[in-house]
């Protein structure tokens, strides 16, 4: 058995498919200046190619998978098209006399390192983006044949060190049945086109190529993230019986769509929403039966490109969203970046520790432009559904004064234009550090609502930063210190009369389900792939039942004692 990461659930029988990764020799000589202007036509021609292949990649993923998930490649064109990418590797190749691969390689590691050290995961995991394109453009300014998968013909589990978007997109989607790589996290593209088509899939396996041969028989558990090579007869017995068991729970999974997310004595009920990124996320929201967007993340308006987005562009792009959720409501978080989500159009200080630095709401106050054109294109698309709007890494209550005054100017601003907004329009905090969650009853006054941001306020509270290999598995939600913060956030609201979402990855675990229900949080967000998971968990239990769960985990001690506790209690709801 090896064990990974759970990127997209199910279980999956058969042969392995094992993709070896090509290694890339660049050359590293210095050119002489005549051969400058060659070098340039080599890397112009490569570009121009790669565009070419993108578009027969895109026309393809559009018909097979869908508007929403060529937009990966849009997004691919968009970096090929990109002034500053491109003039930063010509000018390596005319500034240092550099090969154009070796200028073009320089270039694209900067770029994928940047994003690589960001913190926030699914930003971090677009460097994969940028290395897809760079090795496209690699192999075709080298000359080298494109490996491609579209020629599988019979059913087979792929086995790679890592799949790129290019990958998944061209395979034969009949044929492959299930994904497992050495690299990527559960916000991958590997993981997202493998969710998107309903397949298993594990991810960073580490060495799962080394092991396995081509026709190996594999076992992947998209469900424990876990593959097996080669199972004894038992193992493989227990595992069609777990597979057939694990499709009848989808088809149930199915049937609850438009079903509440309410406990089963229909004492309480509360809203289950999904975090996107761009517009085009809302139908995947809307097809796993979403009652709202908890958080819309606005950074990748602002990415892969040479300047600050315009109003008017926010505009549309929050509109776009508002229109399509009505009437549900959708969560805009204001610009998150900073320290270790750099924009290089924007002056940024280098930081001894980016995590703690100037970045989201600080960076705003500071660059109160770039807030209030935010704010004012938020106010706009309003006007077109139910928006809401809401602050992250906010520490103090200072902080929500000041952007709330500069949110005040934007209001009226408009209404000396004449331009309509939801006057009625609720404001609230993303909970991600611990003093806000300790000082919730002060700020509770200020704000509409909260949103515990849990990626962020795990880390900070128990110093634990789980991108980190050595110590992620000190990462631990269930924490009881991480349990307590939360408790206080939903108490303080509550007493004033306010509510509290969640929208870190917590709140997608079907584990912390039936405490955070119990606890009394009145909104859950997460990716939305796992709305009916964690409606079917909610759908399953009496409040009580949820009340009771949360008070005991409160009295644990250990985080391995409260899964414990959760662990039977499940069992029992499911037997």
């Amino acid at each position: 058995m090896l064990k990974g990461i759970a990127a997209s659930p199910g279980i999956e029988i058969g042969k392995a498919y094992v993709v070896k990764e090509e290694t890339i020799t660049i050359d590293k000589q210095v050119i002489p200046a005549e051969k400058v202007e060659q070098e340039i036509k080599r890397f112009d021609d490569a570009v121009k190619m790669s565009q070419q292949q993108l578009e027969i990649i895109k026309e393809k993923a559009e018909k097979e998978l869908g508007q929403e998930k060529a937009e990966i490649f849009a997004a691919h064109l968009m970096v090929l098209d990109d002034v500053v990418f491109l003039d930063e590797v010509r000018g390596k190749i005319r500034g240092e006399f550099l090969t154009a691969d070796n200028a073009l390689a320089q270039v694209s590691d900067k770029y994928i390192a940047m994003f690589a050290g960001m913190d926030d995961e699914y930003l971090k995991e677009r460097a994969a983006d940028i290395k897809d394109i760079s090795e496209r453009l690699l192999k075709n300014i080298l000359g080298l044949e494109m490996q491609s998968l579209a020629d599988i013909a019979e059913e087979v589990i792929v086995l790679a060190h890592d799949l790129t978007p290019s990958d998944t997109a061209q395979m034969n989607k009949q044929m492959v049945k299930a994904f497992a790589t050495n690299m990527g996290g559960r916000t991958s593209h590997t993981a997202i086109m493998a969710r998107s088509l309903e397949i298993p899939a594990v991810v960073g396996l580490v060495d799962a190529t080394d092991k396995a041969k081509n026709g190996d028989l594999v076992i992947v558990d998209g469900n424990k993230g876990v593959i097996y090579l080669n199972p004894d007869e038992a193992t493989l017995a227990d595992y069609k019986k777990q597979q057939e068991d694990y499709r009848q729970y989808v088809n149930e999974l199915k049937e609850l769509k438009d079903i509440p997310g309410m406990t089963k004595d229909g004492e309480r009920r509360v809203e289950l929403a999904a975090n996107i990124g761009t517009p085009k996320d809302c139908a995947g929201a809307l097809n796993n039966g979403a009652e709202g967007i908890g958080l819309y993340r606005t950074e990748f308006l602002y990415m892969d490109r040479s300047a600050l987005p315009t109003e008017d562009e926010q505009f549309e792009a929050y509109k776009e969203v508002a229109e399509i959720m009505a009437p549900r409501p959708v969560i805009i978080r204001t610009l998150d970046i900073g320290g270790d989500k750099k924009l290089p159009y924007l002056d940024m200080p280098q930081e001894l520790n980016p995590f703690l630095g100037w970045r989201a709401i600080r960076l705003c106050l500071d660059r109160k432009d770039i807030l209030k054109t935010q704010l004012k294109a938020i106010l706009r698309a309003s006007h077109y559904g139910k928006l809401r709007i809401m602050y992250p890494m906010i520490s103090n209550p200072e902080e929500v004064r000041k952007a709330n005054a500069i949110l005040q100017e934007a209001r009226e601003e408009l209404e000396q234009a004449g331009i309509s907004y939801d006057q009625n329009l609720e404001v609230g905090i993303m909970v991600e550090i611990p003093s806000a969650a300790v000082i919730a009853d002060i700020l509770a006054k200020e704000v509409d609502f909260f949103s515990i941001g849990t990626n962020d306020l795990i880390q900070y509270t128990i110093a634990v930063d789980r991108m980190n290999e050595r110590i992620s598995h000190l990462y631990e939600p269930l924490h009881p210190a991480v349990l307590r913060l939360i408790k206080n956030v939903i108490d303080a609201s509550h007493r004033a009369g306010k509510w509290t979402g969640m929208c870190g990855e917590m709140a997608g675990d079907t584990m912390a389900a039936p405490i955070l229900l119990g606890l009394g949080l009145d909104e859950f967000s997460m990716s939305a792939v796992s709305i009916p998971r964690v409606k079917k968990v909610i759908r399953s239990l009496t409040y009580a039942e949820a009340k009771d769960v949360a008070e005991k985990a409160l009295s644990l001690e250990k985080p391995e004692e409260i899964k414990e506790l959760v662990n039977s209690f499940l069992a029992n709801i499911n037997d």
